[in-house]
C-alpha cells in the first residue's frame, strides 16, 4: 500500500529540482543542526530508539530538513543510509521512488 505522507513529501521537493547540487551541499553543511548542533554524544545517545525516532529527534528543528532530503536522494539514492531529511532510511528509500517519478527526473534517472 502506498503511504501517501511520503508521496507528499516526494512532491513537496519539487521545488529544490533545479537548485543545483553543490549549493544544497553548501546550505546542509552550514545551516543543517546536525552540522553544528552535537559536538558531542547527543542527549539521547543512551536511550534505545527506532531509526524514526531517532531522525525526528536529531532533525527536530532544523531549518533545511527539505534540503538535505533532496540532497540525500541525488546523491544516495536507493542506497540511503543514515538519518537525513528528518527520515528514516525505509522511509526514504520509499520517498525515492516516488521522487523519481517527479517531472524531469523520470527522463535523467535515479542520481540526478
Amino acid at each position: 500500500m502506498t503511504d501517501l505522507r511520503l508521496v507528499g513529501i516526494a512532491w513537496s521537493l519539487d521545488r529544490l529540482r533545479w537548485v543545483p547540487t553543490d549549493e544544497l551541499t553548501d546550505v546542509v553543511q552550514s545551516d543543517g543542526l546536525c552540522m553544528w548542533a552535537f559536538t558531542g554524544e547527543p542527549p539521547w545517545a543512551d536511550e534505545e530508539l527506532t531509526d524514526r525516532e531517532l531522525a525526528q529527534r536529531q532533525c527536530a528543528g532544523c531549518p533545511v530538513r527539505d534540503e538535505c532530503l533532496e540532497l540525500e536522494l541525488r546523491t544516495a539514492g536507493a542506497e540511503t543510509v543514515g538519518v537525513w531529511g528528518a527520515l528514516p532510511e525505509d522511509e526514504r528509500r520509499e520517498v525515492h521512488q516516488h521522487w523519481l517519478q517527479r517531472g524531469e527526473r523520470a527522463e535523467r534517472g535515479p542520481r540526478s
